[in-house]
């Protein structure tokens, strides 16, 4: 994470803007005070695929099919 000031934030923006598209964050100050902080887009199919990798870790193999002992309608 870089923090810059913000007059050298507008001089410079098109540079510090691809910084961030390029995975960067960029912290903007100005007199020591954080005005905003500028980060990467969230990537939509990256985000699901986060969830879904963290629900195949704790997810059990039939446990939807088969949540009771009780025979399901849609099963035979």
């Amino acid at each position: 994470m870089e923090t810059v000031n913000i007059s050298e934030f507008r001089s410079n923006l098109l540079n510090y803007l691809k910084k961030v598209q390029d995975g960067h964050e960029i912290i903007i100050t100005s007199h020591g005070k954080t005005l905003a902080a500028i980060v990467p887009p969230i990537s939509k199919n990256k985000q699901a695929k986060a969830k879904l990798k963290h629900l195949a870790k704790n997810a059990v193999i039939k446990d939807v099919m088969s949540p009771t002992n009780e025979q399901w309608d849609a099963l035979q």
